[in-house]
């Protein structure tokens, strides 16, 4: 481990994802928070966020893009929602330019002067990005779960997917009432949703995605079914997943189909559930949408951005649970 220290800003701390990078940075053996930005929560000490901060003179600020980007750091997370960066971005592009940023909307998904985020599949490029687009909940699920077949695929896979309602943030709307969700599942965006855009894009291969939301709090499940160009069976298509991802520490393989509660609080993407008949191959994907689906993701791009140990500030006995 580096004896480095670096200082990071966060914009929108009051959302889920905010309040899980909050928590994982403030553990971070070589991560200082230099401030944190909230327009609902502006005064307020950082324990309101954090109970363990209770001594830190840290409080929440409201900050816009000029004022953040006057800030001295090493790295800015990007915490808001779609469609929200872009005066953040240009403010620290022209501030201060070397300064990295981590976006975990979808704003900079598909495009190519940004890095996108996924370790498992674009390690390499990120270890000198200063730009960074932080993948998708559903999309980082999908993507490693279908990695190893995309040379496979006789044609475009089809993905059913839920999440817990935490997926659809803070905001009220349908899809985060308790009410409306009691003893119900919600399918909505059946075409063209934002994440089934950038699985194809980032796999280079056409997907069809459903997705749906849950009475449940956090986590996603996905029910892939794929058609190959060859049959195999499933000790052999599980095989190819357990060498696939056999050095990579935040995907788990396991024979038996993953359930929402083993993913739950956890930093890894779980594989499993593998069935197959004849051409036919069906994979199970969990993942926590707020940890390996957004914060925990973010920060293993900024170590990598800022030259540390990938997993640092990541607790991996949780991981391995």
């Amino acid at each position: 481990m580096t004896d480095a220290r670096f200082r990071v800003g966060l914009i929108g701390a009051r959302g889920h994802v905010g309040a899980e990078l909050v928590r994982l940075i403030y553990g971070h053996p070589s991560l200082e928070l230099a401030f944190v930005s909230s327009r609902q929560l502006e005064g307020r000490p950082l324990s309101d966020l954090l109970p363990e901060a209770t001594g830190a003179s840290l409080a929440i600020e409201s900050l816009g893009p000029i004022d953040a980007a006057s800030r001295e750091v090493d790295a800015v997370f990007l915490a808001l929602p779609n469609g929200h960066a872009a005066p953040y971005v240009a403010a620290i592009d022209a501030a201060s330019p070397r300064t990295r940023i981590v976006d975990l909307s979808a704003d900079h998904r598909f495009s190519p002067e940004w890095s996108y985020g996924l370790p498992e599949r674009t390690r390499a490029a990120l270890r000198s990005a200063e730009r960074i687009a932080n993948p998708g909940c559903y999309a980082t699920a999908a993507e490693l779960a279908l990695d190893p077949l995309v040379p496979l695929l006789a044609r475009p896979p089809s993905i059913f997917g839920v999440s817990g309602y935490s997926g659809a943030g803070t905001t009220p709307s349908p899809k985060n009432d308790a009410e409306a969700l009691r003893d119900n599942l919600m399918p909505y965006a059946l075409t063209g949703h934002v994440h089934e855009r950038e699985i194809a894009h980032h796999l280079g291969a056409a997907v069809r995605f459903m997705p749906h939301v849950a009475p449940f709090f956090r986590g996603i499940t996905l029910t892939i079914d794929c058609e190959l160009t060859l049959a195999l069976d499933a000790p052999e298509l599980s095989a190819r997943y357990e060498a696939r991802y056999a050095k990579e520490p935040l995907v788990k393989v396991t024979r038996v189909a993953p359930l929402v509660r083993d993913a739950a609080h956890k930093h890894t993407v779980q594989l499993g559930g593998f069935t197959t008949d004849g051409t036919r191959a069906v994979v199970v994907a969990t993942i926590d949408n707020l940890l390996k689906g957004a914060a925990t993701q973010a920060l293993e791009n900024a170590n990598l951005a800022l030259g540390l140990p990938e997993l640092a500030g990541i607790p991996i006995s949780n991981s391995a649970d």
